[in-house]
């Protein structure tokens, strides 16, 4: 029995942490998607120009390329069981790289440095709360659930700030960002533990979920990047 329950008790770790390296890989692929393509199109001005500039006007493709990945983004994580996984590989891709084109504007704005301490610093801060909420055996569902809550109205209250340009908002949004996107961090982790433990899913459905997890994980990092970024960064 005592045999058994050992065979039982790998074969869960095994799969678990396959689970987690898959979806460390997509997080790290989008991640390398993003960043490659941001800073190509980033540090070349006339580049950069062609693509989001129209006259004397912002070119129609950047609205496209602002807004399509949360599009995209919600079709992957609620229509997954309906697409094959082949779709929901290059949608992912596609994800990534309007993410990346999006991510372009900031090498416009910050400087290098200020942009590569950041990125550490967000690391450093992703993977602190990523540890905690794997092994707290604390259940953060409460937490989580109002730190969507308060998620969804920082999108809101940015959208609106497109518009008003509000250093002040932008701030004290990007303060919320910082203890929303590192909670939610937690959160996650916590919700794909249990996910990567269950032992009925098919190999199919746990290769799917590891894709959605590693989407999750990127967009929290990159957020909480951004969100650093806007107080820590300096502007050229």
């Amino acid at each position: 029995m005592e045999d058994l329950i050992d065979n039982n008790n790998s074969y869960s770790a095994e799969i678990s942490r396959v689970f987690f390296r898959n979806v460390y890989t997509y997080m790290f692929g989008a991640l390398g998607i993003s960043g490659i393509l941001a800073y190509m199109v980033g540090t070349d001005e006339s580049t950069f120009k062609t693509i989001f500039i129209s006259g004397d006007s912002i070119s129609p493709i950047f609205w496209v390329v602002a807004f399509a990945p949360v599009g995209i983004g919600l079709l992957i994580q609620w229509a997954y069981q309906r697409l094959s996984m082949g779709f929901l590989l290059a949608l992912f891709i596609v994800y990534s790289g309007l993410m990346g084109l999006s991510l372009s504007s900031i090498f416009m704005v910050y400087n290098m440095g200020a942009i590569a301490s950041t990125f550490f610093v967000a690391a450093g801060a992703f993977a602190g709360m990523a540890i905690l909420g794997y092994t707290t055996k604390m259940d953060l569902t409460k937490f989580g659930s109002l730190l969507y809550m308060v998620f969804i109205g920082m999108f809101i209250a940015g959208i609106v700030n497109i518009f008003i340009g509000s250093d002040t908002m932008g701030f004290v949004i990007a303060c919320l960002g910082v203890f929303v996107f590192t909670g939610l961090t937690a959160y996650q982790m916590q919700q794909l533990k249990a996910v990567s433990m269950q032992p009925d899913l098919s190999e199919e459905d746990r290769n799917k979920l590891s894709l959605i997890g590693g989407l999750q994980l990127y967009i929290l990092f990159v957020n909480l990047f951004l969100s650093l970024l806007r107080i820590l960064g300096s502007r050229d």
